[in-house]
């Protein structure tokens, strides 16, 4: 099998697929070497595929899916009312990240698509092994939020403001997060 036919094979098995695969799945089912695969994936990212990976394995962004980051900001008591927001209202959040003076982004996977997901990120954090990176920024912090459609993420956005939990943006930031709608 060529380099290509097997990347498209790879971005099938991703798709098709609703839990994460390990990488030594994959090699097992391409034939390949764990390493072919690190190699695969990254070629396939660089095309500008996301494939994220989890301790788990990989997982791909779904074709037809829309994204938005959204700026935000709550109490850490409040993380599980912010992510129930965002999941209730049809969208999955796929990372956390925030945006340090010092250090740059610093991003964290969460891929968190139902309510027991955030029963897991919270008994995971609650346990005391891992700390929340939002509060090494004041508690603000960025979403990357997936969803069917943009009307879906509109509703979340709306819901954010409501809820006083969306963020605005400094001029020292890197990078316009916001959709401007008026450009589209």
């Amino acid at each position: 099998m060529k380099g290509e036919e097997r990347r498209q094979k790879l971005i099938d098995l991703l798709e098709s697929s609703d839990q994460p695969l390990s990488g030594t799945f994959l090699a097992k089912e391409l034939s390949v070497s764990r390493q072919v695969i690190v190699q695969d994936i990254a070629l396939i990212r660089a095309s500008g595929r996301n494939i994220f990976s989890l301790s788990k394995g990989y997982v791909i962004e779904k074709n037809g899916r829309k994204s938005r980051v959204f700026k935000v900001i709550h109490k850490p008591e409040e993380t599980r009312e912010e992510l129930t927001m965002i999941i209730d209202l049809g969208g999955s959040v796929q990372d956390i990240f925030i945006y340090h003076k010092v250090y740059g982004l610093i991003r964290g996977d969460l891929h968190i698509a139902s309510r027991h997901d955030i029963d897991y990120y919270i008994e995971q954090i609650e346990s005391g092994k891992s700390k929340m990176l939002s509060p090494t920024t004041s508690g603000y912090h960025y979403h990357t939020v997936m969803a069917d459609n943009e009307e879906i993420l509109d509703l979340i956005q709306e819901k954010l403001t409501q809820r006083g939990f969306l963020a605005q943006l400094q001029d020292y930031e890197p990078v316009d997060f916001w959709k401007n709608k008026k450009d589209e």
